[in-house]
């Protein structure tokens, strides 16, 4: 990886119509500003298909992507929707932030109508796409079902199809047929799409680095069809769920309710899965981001049913035998490891040993809860295999961050910055290029501490509902005046090739 830099955006802060960034216009002129602005990578939030809280990293299907990203006017140039039916859609177009309530009623009766629209215009390589991708049947059946059990998780549905009985599953398929076409139907043009953006940004010098969460969410294709790769009871109810014990930042821990991996099933099997699921992400982005990697070495063990994390306890995970595994199917790839968080010895020598480029968060560097670990995140002793930023999707955004840390910690960014004059609403210029001149070979920048925007933009906040992933960009500020000025902020510190 050469010393470069990049943007963090996610598809959905796109400033597209129809209340939500996707594939559309707004995508390759955002891939344009890009390139001028001397940046090298896009890096994203996951694409899958979201559920309930409109997480990202809580898809119904691990390898499927998000129906919300196809672009609606492929659609009316093919002619199976109409403008007006767009532009009848209730969703507010250019909107600073996405409602996901009216989002999801307006968009799949639209979704629904260019479906069945297209019958007659089968694409001549959907058979191809559907061989290529052995996941699409389960996952198309799945969501089927969801609609047929109005919305509810798989666990409340009828035992038969719940736990996957044969004479059940021919039933449904044979029932739902119509439903699983359209799910199909969904995915094809998605990565139809998608493949298209990401080949447009590649031949602009434009790298994507993708998202991915290590867990698959409780409601899912994923656990449903594959329950003996998950820590489930003879009901295939989770006999324990992950998330993370009791710190500084969480009193009562983070309980987030996946399901655990069953890492003797998935060693057993050769990690078909994993391999599978990575080597569809490789088709997807250039760099894989996978969240939480700590957990491959040690994992957090909760018992399901308890309403907070405090009684949990860690497990062994995979360690390199998964990634071993991994390289020797597929080759060896670009990840990055997301290590934050507590980092033990025996993560670090994970790290060291998978030899991923680990993240370095800079607001950590200056968080006087984390006495032990804030050296690790300061500047000066970034190594070179490291990604830099300044924070993440789950931080503050760097203008809100200043005006809401205490004093001493003001005091500790004034003094490591030696600058004591610059307004503190300005500051978040100064502090991007201190993360740009660290040794990190790559550095990536939010959008919103770009902009200097407050929390309003923040994308999420852990622990919380509600208020979380719906930030979307004004078209307005992607100007060449903007571009110049990262441009040379890249170039000055020798990031821009």
């Amino acid at each position: 990886m050469e010393r470069s830099a990049g943007i963090l955006l996610a598809i959905s802060s796109l400033p597209s119509k129809y209340g939500i960034g996707c594939f559309d216009e707004s995508a390759y002129k955002f891939v344009d500003w890009l390139k001028k602005s001397g940046q090298k990578y896009w890096q994203i939030l996951p694409v899958g298909p979201t559920g309930y809280g409109d997480s990202p990293y809580q898809a119904f299907g691990a390898f499927a992507g998000n129906p919300y990203f196809i672009n609606l006017d492929e659609f009316i140039k093919k002619g199976w929707l109409m403008q007006s039916d767009c532009d009848k859609s209730d969703m507010i177009s250019n909107a600073e932030s996405v409602d996901y309530a009216k989002l999801y009623k307006s968009r799949f009766a639209l979704l629904r109508r260019a479906y069945g629209n297209s019958k007659c215009n089968i694409p001549h390589d959907f058979d191809d796409f559907a061989s290529q991708n052995p996941w699409l049947d389960d996952y198309a059946l799945f969501m089927a079902l969801k609609d047929k059990f109005d919305g509810k998780p798989f666990c409340e549905w009828a035992d038969d199809i719940r736990l996957r009985k044969t004479h059940a599953v021919e039933k449904y398929k044979s029932e739902l047929c119509d439903d699983i076409g359209f799910y199909k139907f969904l995915q094809y043009h998605f990565f139809n799409q998608w493949y298209a953006l990401k080949e447009y940004a590649n031949k602009n010098g434009i790298k994507i680095i993708g998202d991915i969460p290590i867990y698959a969410a409780a409601d899912s294709a994923d656990v449903w069809a594959n329950p003996t790769l998950f820590q489930l009871d003879e009901n295939n109810v989770p006999k324990a769920v992950a998330g993370c014990p009791p710190d500084a930042f969480a009193q009562g821990g983070q309980l987030w309710g996946n399901p655990l991996y069953d890492w003797k099933n998935h060693s057993a099997g050769g990690f078909a899965w994993w391999i599978n699921r990575l080597k569809s992400c490789f088709k997807l982005f250039d760099i894989v981001r996978i969240d939480h990697f700590r957990g491959f070495d040690e994992y957090y063990s909760i018992p399901n049913g308890d309403v907070d994390a405090k009684n949990g306890h860690w497990e062994n995970g995979p360690r390199m035998e998964l990634f071993k595994a991994v390289e020797k199917a597929i080759g060896k790839r670009e990840v990055i490891a997301e290590d934050l968080g507590f980092v033990t010895d025996s993560v670090k020598r994970l790290v060291k040993e998978s030899g991923f480029p680990n993240m370095k968060v800079l607001e950590f560097a200056f968080d006087s809860r984390d006495t032990g670990h804030r050296e690790d995140y300061l500047p000066h002793n970034y190594a070179e295999n490291c990604v830099a930023y300044t924070g993440t999707h789950d931080n503050q955004t760097l203008i809100s961050w200043l005006d809401t840390i205490t004093e001493e910690e003001q005091k500790a960014v004034r003094d490591y910055l030696c600058d004591y004059h610059t307004p503190q609403d300005k500051l978040h210029k100064p502090l991007i290029a201190l993360a740009m001149r660290s040794k990190a070979k790559l550095c990536i920048i939010p959008m919103q501490d770009w902009l200097g925007l407050d929390d309003s933009a923040r994308m999420n906040t852990p622990s919380t509902m509600g208020n979380n992933w719906k930030w979307r960009v004004n078209p307005n500020i992607f100007t060449g005046e903007l571009a110049s000025e990262i441009a040379h902020i890249t170039e000055i510190f020798g990031r821009k090739c």
